[in-house]
């Protein structure tokens, strides 16, 4: 018989076992457990959960040092929910008619933005599959459900079909003054961007910043289960992207270069600290 676990411990195991995907919805979660019994054991638990994700850390950070947990996270909560909106206009207004737009990986940010955009305009969507957990097939099937148009490849594919669109467009995990973190395969995308000149806009709210990011790695089980001792199985959640390969920023602040997102990102940041 299977032993019962209890809330807390169930939303522990679900964001450790990417059952809840996307930096929004693992800070949303991590939020609820925390809300459950706000102690400082529970949050280090929490924090320890997913290392590439300072929308959560911060906000764990955040209502800790709150004399009221639950007023705090109502404040957090508008304020990711303000943001979002502002991200999803302004995303949009980057999209032309008859663009084709290239995207990586399963963000909810990037959705929200494709989806407003359809609302008056047409265009085509690339990804890849996003190996080893298929995210890119996810956000296939989010997008196909609004009726947008979707063009999905092998991963190793990339360059082919990339090189045929006006636009890439990412989510982010984090970003510190020099680069950001996004799922694997996003640095390799941005420099082939900039190599066929396709500009290159990174999708995120500024809750996001941190001073240092620990890449995840994820278990080598998710890529190939074998016992053979001779094989070493190697499975990087991230990357990180350099500023230089970054056109530009798509935040609650608009649309800005990365230096000076930056910029505001920290200031904004001290509100939540």
């Amino acid at each position: 018989m299977k032993k019962r676990i209890s809330r807390f411990d169930q939303i522990l195991e679900d964001i450790e076992d990417v059952k809840i995907q996307g930096a929004t919805n693992i800070a949303k979660a991590g939020i609820k457990a925390y809300l459950i019994k706000p102690d400082k054991k529970r949050a280090k638990r929490i924090l320890k959960t997913r290392p590439t994700e300072p929308l959560m850390q911060n906000a764990i950070r955040f209502l800790s040092k709150s004399k009221n947990p639950k007023s705090a996270s109502k404040k957090y909560l508008a304020y990711i929910k303000a943001a979002q909106n502002k991200i999803t206009k302004k995303g949009a207004s980057l999209i032309r008619n008859n663009m084709n737009i290239f995207t990586h990986c399963h963000s909810s940010t990037v959705i929200s933005i494709l989806k407003q955009a359809k609302k008056k305009k047409k265009f085509v969507v690339y990804t890849t599959e996003v190996e080893p957990l298929l995210q890119g097939r996810m956000t296939a099937q989010d997008l196909a459900k609004e009726g947008i148009k979707v063009i999905i490849s092998p991963d190793l594919a990339a360059e082919q079909t990339l090189k045929k669109c006006d636009l890439l467009l990412f989510g982010a995990d984090a970003f510190t003054k020099k680069a950001l973190a996004n799922k694997i395969g996003t640095s390799l995308l941005c420099k082939l961007a900039k190599h066929y000149k396709i500009p290159r806009y990174a999708c995120t709210i500024s809750l996001k910043y941190t001073n240092k990011i620990k890449l995840e790695k994820r278990p080598s089980n998710e890529v190939w289960q074998t016992k053979n001792k001779k094989i070493q199985i190697i499975n990087p959640a991230f990357d990180l992207t350099k500023k230089e390969f970054i056109t530009g920023i798509i935040s609650e602040f608009g649309i800005l270069p990365y230096n000076q997102f930056i910029k505001k990102a920290k200031q904004n940041l001290r509100k939540f600290s």
